[in-house]
């Protein structure tokens, strides 16, 4: 898994209570973008270091870009 300052952090719920959370990534801990990832999440407005699990995958700028761009 790799992230660029600005990529999205998508964390499906593990339950089916669980909400998807939502972060953007604010801080890389290794130039190679690999984790460690410094989150702001979008549902609480606080940040916190984030070592992202199986549940986890990363949405990119261009990502974003072109889904927007095929509705």
């Amino acid at each position: 898994m790799k992230a660029a300052i600005g990529d999205r952090l998508v964390v499906e719920g593990t339950y089916n209570h669980e909400p998807r959370r939502i972060g953007v990534v604010t801080e890389l801990r290794h130039p190679d973008g690999s984790p460690p990832y410094v989150v702001r999440w979008m549902d609480a407005e606080h940040e916190t270091l984030v070592f992202p699990g199986p549940d986890a995958r990363v949405v990119t700028k261009q990502e974003r870009e072109a889904d927007l761009a095929a509705l």
